[in-house]
């Protein structure tokens, strides 16, 4: 059983290469030698922290998927590095949401033949996609989030907790594609994680029930999916780009908007400038925050994800509350 699992999966990929001339004489070798470490776990490569923690639970043990975007990155202006190139190459399986979000991967995965699975979260059956919402933005920069604009949905789809428990089952699908032996293991591996998460969503719809009514804005409209999934009242966002100064006659058209919104806190995400966040709310009641939908400070592995949507929670609780 261990060579099967072991023939369909990474190594059965790459035999087809430049081992294939030696494959017959290697089966017969493979089947005189124990099964044990014949083979590497699955190659995973996700392409943001948060499919890297739900990937990482459901190997479990089994294996450690590698992650992309790293630290203060952004999937939308990410550069590659060789050693990314090289592990798509090698990759069993590459998790990704798809070109709304991580537009640098799009080169690396077009029209590959080399019989990697690529799992497209956009694409995914089951999953609830919400609509680009344009109605709740303060100011109208034209060029601010075209990225998502085009594609028509909003792209930040790990941030409901039902589509987490859809992507982990979704993975484990996969797995079990690339390695049928360990399949039984990766789909209670996913099972025990949608329970986890179904603790978590329960814990903070707890813990924010107090702030569901309490009005708050965006720098950037990351967070759709959070709101509707805890019932919160996000009255607008603003569109500021990490690393622009926006001119004075914009910051005090931005700063009326806020003021008129009635919002307690406005949040921002770890890459903008906290100074930035001040200048626009002076003269305004509103206080300051600090939403990540990605986790920069999250320690990566397999409880990343619960730890992420925790953390969020906790930081909207601190600026709404009293």
């Amino acid at each position: 059983m261990g060579i099967w699992r072991n023939m369909t999966g990474r190594c059965a990929r790459r035999s087809s290469g430049r081992f294939a001339a030696l494959a017959a004489p290697a089966l017969l070798i493979a089947a005189l030698m124990p099964s044990t470490g014949a083979c590497a776990a699955p190659a995973v490569v996700t392409s943001i922290g948060p499919l890297h923690s739900l990937a990482a639970a459901v190997m479990g043990t089994l294996g450690q998927p590698r992650q992309l975007v790293r630290g203060y990155g952004s999937p939308h202006t990410y550069q590659m590095r060789p050693s990314d190139a090289a592990a798509l190459r090698e990759a069993d399986l590459i998790v990704w949401v798809g070109p709304a979000l991580e537009t640098f991967l799009l080169r690396p995965l077009e029209g590959r033949r080399d019989g990697a699975r690529v799992l497209e979260l956009s694409r995914l059956d089951g999953l609830r996609l919400l609509p680009n919402r344009s109605a709740g933005v303060l100011d109208d920069d034209a060029h601010a989030g075209a990225h998502e604009a085009k594609a028509g949905f909003d792209a930040h789809v790990w941030l409901s907790p039902f589509n987490a428990r859809v992507i982990a089952a979704a993975i484990a699908t996969e797995l079990g594609a690339v390695d049928p032996v360990n399949a039984p293991a990766y789909r209670r591996n996913a099972e025990h994680l949608s329970g986890r998460i179904d603790a978590m969503e329960r814990r903070i719809a707890a813990r924010l029930a107090p702030v569901r009514g309490v009005p708050f804005v965006m720098f950037h409209d990351a967070f759709q999916y959070f709101e509707k999934s805890f019932g919160l009242n996000a009255v607008g966002s603003v569109t500021v780009s990490p690393g622009r100064t926006p001119s004075a006659r914009r910051i005090k058209k931005l700063r009326e908007a806020i003021a008129d919104s009635g919002a307690r806190c406005v949040f921002r995400e770890p890459q903008f400038e906290s100074a930035l966040v001040q200048v626009l709310l002076e003269g305004t009641q509103a206080r300051s925050g600090v939403l990540d939908p990605l986790g920069t400070d999250i320690a990566p592995g397999p409880d990343g994800y619960i730890a992420l949507m925790e953390a969020n929670a906790e930081a909207l609780i601190a600026c709404l509350g009293p």
